[in-house]
């Protein structure tokens, strides 16, 4: 099986399939991208944690990472290994005590934890044969649409994750905390 590294190119909100989100992928030493449907909170941690943004409470994928690092585990690589029945597949590569293992996991919690922990993300050349596709703009045309999708999903996923905050504050009655996320939130949103 040969292995193909990809990066992440983008995310942004999908009009076809409600509420979920196009992660593409694209081959570093090439031109073919890879387009996986995601869910929303899935996009959200990805996304969040390309900003650098850091939640107050660690979301799931930064717990994993917590633990994984708490317990001495290396994470080598993230591998979608498989389509089937148009699903992908992912595995995610572990090494504990000079043991390796393969661990089955969703595409997007693979990735979710690759992007914490900074290991590589490979596709399976198969794989990117049936789904890959060839972008036809060169890469910076290709990454400046992108970009503007990815910052208008990353400025989104912000713009809730403080209502969320803001939400709790109220509810602790932490009134000067949620002011000033108020203030952060209208700030985002271009409302004075």
């Amino acid at each position: 099986m040969q292995k193909i590294e990809v990066e992440i190119l983008g995310i942004s909100a999908t009009p076809t399939v409600g509420g979920a989100y196009a992660l593409l992928l694209k081959e570093i030493d090439g031109e073919r991208q890879l387009p996986i449907i995601i869910g929303p909170f899935e996009a959200q941690a990805i996304a969040l944690e390309m900003e650098g943004v850091r939640p107050v409470r660690p979301l799931t994928h930064d717990l994993l990472k917590i633990f994984i690092e708490q317990v001495g585990v290396i994470v080598n690589e993230v591998l979608i290994n498989e389509l089937r029945d148009n699903t992908f597949y992912a595995q995610i590569s572990i090494e504990y005590a000079s043991l390796t293992e393969e661990i089955d996991a969703r595409p997007s919690d693979a990735i979710a934890l690759a992007v914490r922990v900074g290991c590589p993300i490979f596709v399976n050349e198969d794989v990117l044969k049936i789904a890959g596709i060839t972008s036809n703009t060169s890469k910076e045309d290709g990454l400046e649409g992108n970009e503007e999708n990815v910052q208008d999903t990353v400025k989104s996923t912000r713009i809730s994750s403080l209502k969320d905050q803001l939400r709790e504050a109220l509810e602790k009655e932490d009134y000067e905390r949620a002011a000033k996320l108020r203030d952060m939130i209208q700030n985002l949103e271009g409302k004075n």
